[in-house]
């Protein structure tokens, strides 16, 4: 398999410098040492330095127990107040849902790890959310659909599934992470998460979700040589690959 990350090296920004980049990883060790409100100040702290001069210091550090990555050198943000999803293409009924809709609807919860392909894990994630499938299905999935296709509003990613992956009922969107809203640093505030499958199938900064005939276009890091199917895999200790 090709070795890929959540969302892997960032495409824009300047080099960043050695001291500065060695004094960003003391202050992420920090974290670790005195805690979650020392993470919790990292991960507010260090998302405006990386929007703000596209430097891509977020791809390099840890915040929380994950690293975090871009493509476009940017975290991009939008409030819950102004969040929208979109669900459309080859359905009955598209859907502009707020996130106070996808709120009101059956959440499912999901005690599960996070695997990026480049190796790391982070173990016992709590989310929160809506099954994909119950999104499908509340826009009436029409004959002949044969996948979904996703889009983030950074402008630039985009994921696919078949539609047998997107109505497992481990697939949600996700709109809480651990207790809190997705933060935008980790894809919110609603983003794709794909329990089974690596970190880069879980599509960040959702806000489109299109039903398509036939088969679904591979997403960004598919065009680039990825595994469509990004099951983990044995080559990480585990194989999650489902048997039926």
């Amino acid at each position: 398999m090709a070795r890929a990350a959540e969302a892997t090296t960032v495409t824009k920004g300047t080099p960043v410098g050695r001291r500065v980049f060695l004094g960003m990883v003391g202050l992420a060790a920090a974290g670790v040492v005195f805690g979650s409100k020392a993470q919790d100040w990292l991960e507010h702290a260090l998302a405006p330095i990386t929007s703000r001069d596209g430097t891509g210091l977020s791809s390099f550090l840890p915040v929380g127990r994950f690293r975090i990555y871009t493509v476009t050198g940017e975290l991009p943000n939008k409030s819950e107040a102004e969040y929208r999803l979109k669900v459309g293409g080859h359905v009955n009924q598209p859907l502009d849902l707020s996130f106070a809709d996808l709120q009101a609807m059956p959440p499912t919860n999901l005690d599960k790890d996070f695997q990026c392909v480049t190796g790391w894990r982070v173990h016992n994630v709590k989310w929160v959310g809506v099954r994909l499938g119950d999104l499908l299905t509340r826009a009436g999935i029409k004959p002949g659909a044969g996948g979904v296709e996703f889009h983030s509003f950074d402008g630039e990613y985009t994921e696919s599934l078949t539609m047998d992956q997107a109505l497992r009922p481990d697939v949600i969107v996700a709109y809480s992470m651990d207790g809190k809203t997705v933060s935008s640093e980790h894809g919110g505030p609603v983003r794709l998460y794909v329990a089974p499958m690596y970190g880069y199938k879980s599509c960040k900064w959702l806000d489109g979700i299109n039903v398509v005939q036939g088969e679904p276009q591979p997403g960004y890091w598919e065009v680039r040589g990825y595994d469509v199917d990004g099951w983990v895999g044995k080559s990480n200790g585990r194989d999650d690959t489902p048997t039926s």
